[in-house]
């Protein structure tokens, strides 16, 4: 089975859909017939063009800018075109790689896999562009489609989905447990991580939200420190929103993070939060099961994938979006109570372990595969 996967970019670029794609080809090369190759941008630019990685084999193109977060590779088709594949898997909010994926799978007469990680939207004129292209190449790529993956139920009920639900099932994300677990390091006291890019497109994850509860999370904890890893063209600007809020001794901006500073971060913190804030954006939050998966209690909000297991097996706290009140009570009643951070993290591993492994998850991908030819 030669599959190709078709994200905008990959590792070790850090992203939602990148992490998705990585694991789960990871997790499908391990199969004695199947072989992986991902399609992508050559982002960052110092990676190298052709790559083995993980037995994946990778191909990244030479991209021209970008539109809606999308990078431009004008050799995307010719090379789509070129390879030989039996299935082709493709992954919206990003359009061009996912668009030329359902061109040059219906003229080789392939099937294709859609991941629906979340809704086009933009900001402004944005936002014009995208409406458009929902009315028309989404529609299209979504009629070819021949499986479409959710990794949240609640998302069946994006309106551009409501003609296709008879082709649409739920694959949660996942997280390797052999990888992101707890180490043998004490935790630092009083220590949240936060993880995103920092740029416009991904302010839906709420960070200005978590440093506003900040300033009245340091009057009853005056020794938190909040760490941010990744980096992007917003990085000076939430640096110099700290210095108005007067926080410089309570945050710490680590820029890019590899994904053993990643791993130490989770395992080292006392508390990660998420406080996405767009429903239309936030595909599923895996950063929430990777911190879960480390024992560390975790604060997100009631639009990411993984909320109703997080309230259910209590391994955190789950709040409305742009609620910097609720955001703050939350934070102070991890941070002050260490039994509750021991029973949460605890609670946390154990959701993993029984439902969230990538292996599990990309056995349904496979036998979804497996399906369609």
């Amino acid at each position: 089975m030669k599959i190709i996967q078709t994200p905008v970019r990959f590792y070790p670029f850090i992203g939602g859909v990148e992490q998705y794609v990585y694991y789960i080809s990871k997790q499908l090369a391990m199969y004695d017939n199947c072989e992986v190759k991902v399609i992508c941008a050559k982002q960052p630019e110092n990676t190298p063009t052709n790559q083995i990685y993980d037995n994946i084999s990778i191909k990244r193109l030479k991209y021209y800018g970008k539109i809606a977060n999308t990078n431009i590779t004008p050799s995307l088709p010719r090379t789509l075109l070129s390879e030989n594949f039996d299935i082709v898997h493709t992954h919206i909010p990003t359009p061009w790689s996912s668009d030329w994926s359902n061109i040059i799978s219906r003229i080789k007469n392939k099937p294709l896999v859609v991941t629906y990680h979340n809704d086009i939207i933009g900001n402004g004129f944005a936002n014009t562009i995208a409406n458009i292209y929902n009315k028309t190449a989404l529609k299209f790529l979504l009629n070819k489609a021949d499986k479409i993956i959710i990794t949240q139920d609640n998302y069946i009920k994006s309106k551009h989905l409501q003609n296709y639900k008879d082709k649409i099932t739920t694959i949660p994300n996942g997280v390797d447990s052999s990888l992101f677990k707890p180490n043998n390091t004490k935790r630092q006291k009083n220590q949240i991580f936060f993880l995103s890019v920092l740029d416009k497109f991904h302010k839906y994850k709420g960070l200005d939200y978590l440093l506003e509860a900040l300033v009245y999370v340091k009057k009853e904890i005056p020794t938190v420190k909040l760490v941010v890893g990744g980096k992007g063209e917003l990085l000076d600007f939430y640096k110099e929103k700290t210095h108005k809020l007067k926080l410089e001794d309570n945050v710490e901006f680590k820029g890019f993070l590899s994904d053993s500073d990643v791993i130490e971060n989770y395992a080292n913190s006392e508390l990660f939060i998420l406080p996405s804030i767009s429903s239309l954006q936030e595909g599923f939050g895996i950063v929430v099961l990777e911190a879960l998966s480390c024992k560390t209690p975790v604060i997100s909000t009631d639009i990411v994938g993984v909320a109703d297991d997080v309230i259910k097996t209590n391994s955190g706290i789950i709040i409305p979006p742009k609620d910097t009140q609720a955001l703050t009570n939350a934070i102070i009643k991890i941070l002050t109570d260490d039994n509750l951070k021991h029973n949460m993290g605890e609670n946390g591993r154990k959701l993993i372990q029984q439902k969230y492994e990538w292996s599990e998850i990309a056995k349904s991908i496979y036998e979804l595969y497996e399906e369609l030819l």
